[in-house]
């Protein structure tokens, strides 16, 4: 079955959207100064889900600490989780750390520069290498952000159901349309910007857009309708309970997580079943004679697809705890390693004081 560009879509966008993010766009990015292409791949990785507004502080902290392809590939997993920590998706940064081993052991450090071959990367689609590849080398490619989407599919009134074939495909012959082969980096930007500033989800800035005579969504008012909202389903609630146990030093153990799953790669609290003997578990696994303390507040934290309940209890105990399995350790404050962040807002929290 195909799906034809719809007749009423706009021929062309790029001069007016260019002059518009000349005088309206984001050029201050930190990505942007300078604009290297292993920072461009950084940040676009970054933005995966995520505003600009949340990545720009993370982005200028693993910068720091990962300034090149050759620092982030020789790093260990646990410090480039720890500059991850509470950007959330941790698969990205997973994802990151194989890309830049696999870029310097196959590419001596020189990102690819075409779509096909960043593609082969794990953690980057389609429209993150054209996006990669326009920003850092000015190499014609077409993108499909979430914000490019919302423009295009606005522009064109397409109505289908995002996600569709019937939406997807003529979204990226659109794309292909208006994607200009001279300053590709800026428009790039520029309909990215466009998205993000004016044509936003909710009370779009019709009349400050550059695009509104053309936009068939504006002209018969289906701003609100377009792109179709997906049909809600309710998140099922789960339960678990995290353990602090803390020694007399002040150190708390911490456990790391698989590396797949949620929370990937970081460190958290001892989590056990709700339903499970709390002594039993500090006998086998930690081999040690335990009583459970008080319960803390629990705490709510919602992921895509579930809601979490996380109740701590304090760990009370009466002998030296050695740890023996690598998944676990203690910490203190100044060692403290990346934590998801509802596990970071647990441990910094008044009720708590755990000194981290």
């Amino acid at each position: 079955m195909t799906h034809a560009i719809p007749e009423r879509a706009p021929a062309r966008i790029d001069a007016r959207l260019l002059a518009w993010f000349d005088r309206h766009g984001r050029h201050d990015l930190p990505w942007q100064h300078p604009r290297t292409p292993y920072r461009v791949w950084v940040a676009e990785i970054m933005l995966q889900q995520t505003q600009v507004a949340t990545v720009i502080d993370y982005f200028n902290a693993f910068m720091a600490r990962f300034p090149d392809v050759w620092a982030l590939a020789a790093a260990q997993a646990d410090d480039v989780m720890a500059r991850w920590a509470g950007l959330g998706y941790y698969a990205r940064a997973r994802n990151l750390h194989a890309a830049a081993k696999w870029i310097v052991a196959e590419h001596r450090g020189a990102l690819p520069r075409d779509v096909q071959t960043l593609m082969t990367l794990p953690g980057i689609g389609r429209s993150t290498a054209g996006a990669i590849v326009a920003q850092a080398f000015g190499v014609w490619a077409p993108i499909l952000d979430g914000n490019a989407k919302r423009v295009i599919a606005r522009l064109a009134a397409i109505t289908a159901v995002p996600g569709s074939a019937a939406y997807e495909k003529p979204l990226w012959q659109l794309a292909e349309r208006y994607t200009p082969h001279e300053r590709v980096s800026d428009y790039t930007q520029a309909i990215m910007d466009l998205g993000a500033t004016l044509c936003t989800r909710r009370a779009p800035n019709c009349p400050g857009c550059p695009l509104a005579a053309d936009c068939v969504a504006n002209a018969d008012a289906l701003q609100a309708d377009i792109p179709a909202p997906r049909k809600k389903r309710a998140r099922p609630r789960r339960e678990t309970t995290l353990l602090v146990i803390k020694d007399d030093a002040g150190r708390v153990l911490l456990e790391k997580r698989p590396p797949a799953g949620i929370w990937g790669g970081l460190w958290s609290l001892p989590e056990i079943d709700p339903e499970a003997d709390i002594e039993a578990v500090c006998r086998e696994r930690f081999g040690i004679a335990a009583t459970p303390g008080a319960a803390l507040a629990p705490i709510e934290h919602g992921f895509t697809h579930f809601l979490l309940t996380l109740h701590a209890r304090r760990v009370q105990y009466r002998s030296t705890v050695r740890i023996m399995d690598g998944d676990f350790a203690w910490y203190e404050r100044r060692d403290r390693p990346g934590l998801p962040a509802p596990i970071a807002r647990l441990v910094d929290s008044p009720q708590l004081k755990l000194g981290l």
